[in-house]
């Protein structure tokens, strides 16, 4: 039986992405400067503002203006009557610190081992995080997700590079990939929206867009006679960013993960430190999917860990591998439970989870081809 799947992804000139790349970007000073500063933070972005609220505690002192003014800048935005001025626009900061009831369950958490009681830190909020993995590609990231993460990546860099120079930061990508049974087999419909200066005639720009980023990034045997294009299907796109839309960090949950393709326990991550298993354990919780795939035990795998606030063993795990794994899904637990320490400390230890690595994985996903610690390949 055929069917369709679409994901989509944005570029970093998307409002929301926007906002997670500043939240990241403050993460990381903080952590340069003191690797165990507690951050949770957040930002709106909307004409010509940019706010920075949440709380944070760390011995670190940041400059948190500069750090804005700088990431708009890094993303390219530079024009406050299309989109937003990394030099004129308004930066307001509303920071406080860390709840001590927060505090309290992170530091200290009472565990039982060996029949006796060992203090260790617990988990920083209670929720449910999932991690996935199948072999579609390489990187064991569902296809959609991962043409549209990089399609979004090339608007881009032929933006930043020159290669389309009427372009603007804001855009958006969509990819529809047809599956015969489990295999994907061909690209049934792309979509793409970029942000361009005013000047710009359209049918230029479909050329382009065509020639230089999606020809460039999709296979051209996925592609075929019936693969429909929308580019830019509006017509126009000239007003685009905080002008167009107003951002917010941690709208993006599905673009940040598998594309709808896995389910998601809705926690975002950007902006928030180590310490918060909305980030820390939907990384442990795909590092241990992806090795369940690349060590052959499945051909698909989804894993959701559980936590509650203030304790660190996961209150449960669960693994699916859709029938298609080579030993028991009992086994597998086993497995895991056996070679991984999955308390909050386990997880910093094993992906090394206390440095300044964030804001790289703000944009075109925390998953999949990134250098990243929760993408290594070990045997289990």
């Amino acid at each position: 039986m055929k069917k369709l799947f679409t994901s989509e992804s944005v570029t970093e000139g998307h409002p929301d992405k926007l906002c997670d790349y500043i939240s990241d970007s403050i993460l990381d000073e903080y952590l340069k400067q003191d690797n165990t500063s507690r951050v949770a933070c957040e930002t709106v972005a909307s004409k010509g503002l940019i706010l920075v609220t949440g709380e944070i505690t760390s011995k670190g002192e940041v400059d948190i203006e500069s750090v804005v003014r700088n990431a708009i800048k890094e993303i390219g935005y530079d024009n406050s009557r299309t989109d937003i001025d990394y030099r004129t626009c308004e930066v307001l900061v509303n920071i406080s610190k860390q709840s001590d009831d927060i505090a309290l369950g992170v530091d200290k958490s009472l565990e039982t081992k060996n029949g006796r009681e060992i203090i260790s830190e617990g988990a920083g909020d209670q929720g449910i995080m999932f991690g996935y993995a199948c072999d579609e590609t390489e990187c064991f990231m569902p296809l959609p997700i991962y043409l549209a993460h990089k399609l979004a990546k090339r608007l881009t860099d032929v933006r930043k590079q020159g290669i389309i120079e009427y372009l603007r930061p804001d855009g958006k990508v969509q990819v529809t990939v047809e599956y015969e049974g489990k295999q994907p087999i061909r690209i049934d419909t792309v979509v793409v929206s970029t942000q361009h200066i005013e000047e710009i005639k359209q049918e230029k720009l479909k050329v382009d867009i065509m020639n230089e980023v999606i020809q460039r990034v999709i296979p051209s045997d996925l592609l075929d006679d019936n693969t429909k294009y929308f580019i830019n299907p509006t017509g126009r796109f000239v007003i685009g960013g905080p002008l167009g839309d107003v951002g917010l960090t941690g709208r993006k949950i599905i673009v940040d993960t598998y594309g709808g393709y896995s389910r998601h326990g809705g926690g975002a991550f950007s902006g928030k430190d180590y310490t918060k298993v909305d980030r820390s354990a939907s990384y442990m919780a795909r590092f241990l999917a992806k090795n369940i795939v690349a060590n052959g035990y499945s051909k698909k795998c989804e894993i959701q860990l559980a936590y509650a606030i203030g304790v660190a063993k996961p209150v449960s795990i669960y693994v699916d591998t859709f029938g298609t794994s080579t030993i028991s899904e009992e086994e597998i637990i086993q497995k895991i439970q056996e070679n991984f320490e999955l308390t909050p400390r386990g997880i910093i230890n094993t992906l090394n989870l206390d440095k300044p690595m964030y804001r790289q994985t703000s944009n075109y996903g925390h998953f999949g081809e990134k250098d990243l610690p929760w993408e290594k390949v070990i045997n289990i």
